[in-house]
C-alpha cells in the first residue's frame, strides 16, 4: 500500500509516533524519525532497525532552522517526501493562575507553530510526490479537562490548521487529522521511563468501544489516511476515542 514511499514522524521516538514509525516501516516505507528526545529517537532506531530503512534527526519543531533542516536532510537522503506525520508535541496541566505566558507560548510554539512550520517546508516536496500530511491533534480539541486551556486549544488549532492546509494545498496534497482520545502508550515509552501498564475493568467498559486504545489504534489509521486508498479524502478530523466523545455523562 505505502511500500518504497518516504515518511517524515515527528515525535517519532515514544508513545503515539513510535507505534507510526513500526507500522510504516512494516509496511515498507522510509521513514525519517523526527524527535527532540535523542535517548528516545535513537532508541527506536535501533530497535525497529531490522524493519526497514530509517534514520533519526535530533529537531525541535518550534525552530524555523531546524525544521527546514530536517526536510532539506530528508530530500538529500531519499530524493522525495511523501508523508508528513506531524505527531510531536507538548502538555502542561496546571491551573490557568499558575501557567506564565512562557509556558503558554511553548506549548503553543511546538504543538501548533511546529506543525505548521513542518507542513510549510515539506509542501513543495509533497506536492512533487502528491502526497500527504496526518496531523494528531487530540479529543481535547472538542472536550476539555479544567487545567489543560493551553494543550487544548493548540490542538483545536491543529484541527483548524488541518482543513485550511488541505485547501491551500489540495489537489496535489491531501491534509488529515486525527484526534485521540485515551490512548495507553505506557509501553510505548523509551526503557528508562517505561512503566507498568495497571488499566482497570472500569477503565475499559467506561468506553462504548469497551476498552482502552493502544499506538497501534492510531498507527493503523494513519497507515490509511497517506495511502491512495484514501485518495477522496482530505480536510477531514477522524475521532478515535472507542466513543467517548459521542457518550453523554451526568454526575
Amino acid at each position: 500500500m505505502n511500500k518504497g514511499k518516504v515518511a517524515i514522524v515527528t515525535g517519532g521516538g515514544q508513545g503515539i509516533g513510535r507505534a507510526i514509525v513500526k507500522r510504516l516501516l512494516t509496511d515498507g516505507m522510509r521513514v525519517v524519525i523526527a524527535e527532540m528526545d535523542e535517548e528516545a529517537g535513537r532508541e527506536t532506531l535501533e530497535e525497529y532497525h531490522g524493519l526497514g530503512e530509517s534514520v533519526f534527526t535530533r529537531v525541535d519543531i518550534s525552530n524555523e532552522a531546524e525544521v527546514k533542516a530536517v526536510v532539506r536532510e530528508t530530500v538529500a537522503s531519499f530524493r522525495r517526501v511523501d508523508a508528513l506525520i506531524n505527531n510531536a508535541g507538548i502538555f502542561i496541566n496546571k491551573p490557568i493562575s499558575r501557567v506564565s505566558l512562557a509556558e503558554w507560548n511553548r506549548v503553543i510554539e511546538v504543538n501548533l507553530s511546529g506543525t505548521f512550520l513542518c507542513a510549510k517546508y515539506s509542501a513543495p516536496h509533497l506536492a512533487r510526490s502528491r502526497g500527504s500530511i496526518v496531523n494528531i491533534a487530540s479529543t481535547r480539541s472538542l472536550m476539555s479537562e479544567p487545567h489543560t486551556e493551553a494543550y487544548s486549544a493548540s490542538k483545536g488549532g491543529v484541527v483548524t490548521l488541518t482543513h485550511s492546509l488541505a485547501l491551500s494545498l489540495g489537489p496535489e496534497v491531501r491534509v488529515n487529522c486525527i484526534s485521540p482520545g485515551w490512548i495507553e502508550v505506557g509501553g510505548w515509552k523509551k526503557r528508562r521511563s517505561k512503566g507498568a501498564v495497571r488499566l482497570s475493568e472500569t477503565d475499559h467498559k467506561q468506553h462504548p468501544a469497551g476498552r482502552v486504545g493502544t499506538p497501534e489504534d492510531i498507527a493503523s489509521l494513519t497507515a490509511y489516511l497517506i495511502s491512495a486508498e484514501a485518495g477522496f479524502i482530505t480536510g477531514a478530523n477522524f475521532v478515535v476515542d472507542g466513543g467517548m466523545t459521542r457518550k453523554m455523562i451526568y454526575d
